[in-house]
């Protein structure tokens, strides 16, 4: 038989926990079609993998890459981490389904985070819409879900998969609205959900701590997970840090109430409190998981961090209107700690305060810092980014991610973001940063289950039946990394430098990378559970 691709002389990790053994891996067809010692097998290409590990594709299960996949730079910044797989419609806002007020909204609202999306508006060939990444005014909306997927599908060189975005279908229903759903937003509300899920779509995020899903009780919550079957519900919980049993105690109610599998997205805190929760829901019977990312700060909406849950951040006029205003007067001197953790990551038109604190650009604009805050939001309508320190950053912080990501139920999410001109470096490095430091250096994990915890458990819970395993019959999505060599490079000063170590992937049998620079060929696919 003559394959496609030979990869020769690697060691093995196949994505079960085993040990690593040496084997050739042969593809044909898209698919692991052999996998031992196949010396003298004929192949249109070899890949000398001498020296290297041969794994499955990872899966990034927290990837703000809605609109930034399309572009080949995010690409290869994940390639050169081993990510295969995005998973995209995180934390509750995304762009489907919706019409085009929602579309837009979505838009706006999250442009620090997932950046603005394109509808060109030329259907396919199958009738669906080429989704090519900011919003087409003119573009033929509603986007149902299956028209997002079909534009991501053999468009990019990375795989996607979708979660249905519940502040997205809460808009599009209710608008900005705060009332809780009546029985009929809550049936329009279940006719999304419902209809996502035959479209494709791997599960359901919220998002609680923005809007409009900082809105949702448990019981909506619960209603739309109803229908999930063995997908999971995914969550940016309502709480935490030292306040997570807040938002844990909603996510055991939810999953009580719909009986849904949950996983929730970036557990970080103090692992002394966040440990014995998960274990409490995994006691009860939750079917549990959750991601993390191994760095102690964050990236989010500088709206988010700053603005009191008074100001209606979903309209953009009334907030900016109460940020002129003296109504807020009382609560800027509240943030006078916080203002030294923040460093703006995205700032439209204010393009020289990226990668400033908000303190260095206050001095630099000759402003006190609450001023030069206002001035930003106000400038940027509400777009601006920021990444931010925790409380909890140093010795004990670092502990904390290293228990958390040993347990049983972590799989791992970059909560990449790639807007802006000085994004968090988490994008660009996670993954790397999982090998080459909590792997090689700490011994956090082996190698065989670095793969279980970003490959094999990331693919089974979101219903990637054929993916995140080397195993014959499989989709070769496949990683060959040097061990001595992987990891990250991106730091908080230069966060867009690209990881080292891994030079050559395949997707779905076709090579994306190949010594460590991009082909050219786009064999990702929408992948549905």
């Amino acid at each position: 038989m003559r394959f496609d691709v030979v990869i020769s002389g690697g060691r093995v990790l196949d994505g079960t926990g085993a040990p690593p053994y040496r084997a050739d891996v042969a593809v044909a067809g898209g698919r692991i079609a052999a996998i031992g010692r196949l010396g003298g097998a004929e192949a249109e290409a070899v890949i000398d993998a001498t020296g290297r590990f041969v794994a499955p594709g990872f899966v990034d299960c927290h990837a703000h890459g809605d609109a930034a996949v399309f572009d080949p730079a995010v690409q290869r910044a994940a390639l050169r981490q081993g990510v295969t797989t995005f998973v995209l419609g995180q934390d509750g806002l995304s762009f489907a389904p919706g019409s085009a007020a929602t579309v837009a909204y979505a838009s706006r609202y999250f442009a620090a985070v997932n950046g603005p999306l394109a509808v060109n508006g030329r259907p396919t060939a199958d009738g669906q819409l080429a989704v090519n990444g900011p919003l087409a005014a003119d573009g033929p909306l509603p986007l149902t879900v299956g028209e997002l997927l079909g534009g991501y599908d053999r468009a990019v060189a990375l795989n996607t998969a979708y979660l249905l975005p519940h502040g997205t279908i809460r808009y599009d229903v209710m608008g900005p609205s705060p009332e809780p759903p009546s029985r009929d937003h809550l049936a329009a509300m279940l006719r999304h959900v419902e209809r996502g899920l035959s479209e494709g779509a791997v599960g359901l995020s919220t998002g609680l701590e923005y809007l409009p899903g900082r809105y949702a009780t448990a019981e909506e919550l619960a209603a739309l997970c109803a229908p999930l079957g063995g997908l999971p519900y995914v969550t940016h919980m309502r709480a935490y840090g030292a306040q997570a049993g807040v938002g844990m105690t909603e996510v055991m109610e939810i999953a009580e109430r719909s009986g849904a599998a949950v996983h929730v997205s970036h557990l970080h805190g103090p692992a002394d409190v966040l440990l014995p929760l998960v274990e409490e829901a995994l006691g009860k019977g939750v079917d549990l998981t959750f991601d993390t990312y191994p760095y102690l700060r964050g990236n989010t909406i500088l709206a988010m961090v700053v603005l009191p849950g008074s100001v209606p951040g979903a309209e953009t006029d009334r907030a900016l209107e109460m940020i002129a205003s003296d109504e807020l007067d009382g609560w800027w001197p509240t943030l006078d700690a916080v203002w030294p953790r923040l460093t703006v990551s995205h700032a439209p038109g204010m393009e020289w305060a990226e990668g400033l604190t908000i303190v260095a650009a206050a001095e630099r604009d000759g402003s006190a810092p609450a001023e030069f805050c206002r001035r930003l939001l106000t400038e940027t309508r509400l777009e601006a980014g920021v990444v931010s320190a925790r409380p909890d950053e140093g010795p004990e912080g670092e502990e904390s991610v290293r228990r958390m990501l040993r347990h049983p139920s972590h799989t791992g999410g970059s909560d990449g973001i790639y807007v802006g001109g000085h994004p968090h470096p988490r994008g660009f490095g996670a993954f790397a940063r999982f090998l080459g430091r909590h792997v090689r250096e700490l011994a956090d994990w082996t190698w065989e289950q670095a793969v279980v915890h970003l490959a094999s458990h990331p693919a089974r819970r979101f219903g990637l039946a054929d993916r995140g395993l080397v195993r014959s019959g499989f989709a070769a999505d496949v990683v060959v990394f040097d061990p001595a060599a992987v990891g990250d490079r991106a730091t908080y000063e230069n966060p867009r430098t690209l990881a080292a170590g891994v030079d050559d992937v395949l997707v779905s049998g076709v090579r994306v990378l190949a010594g460590g620079e991009l082909t050219g060929a786009t064999p990702g696919r929408a992948l549905r559970p």
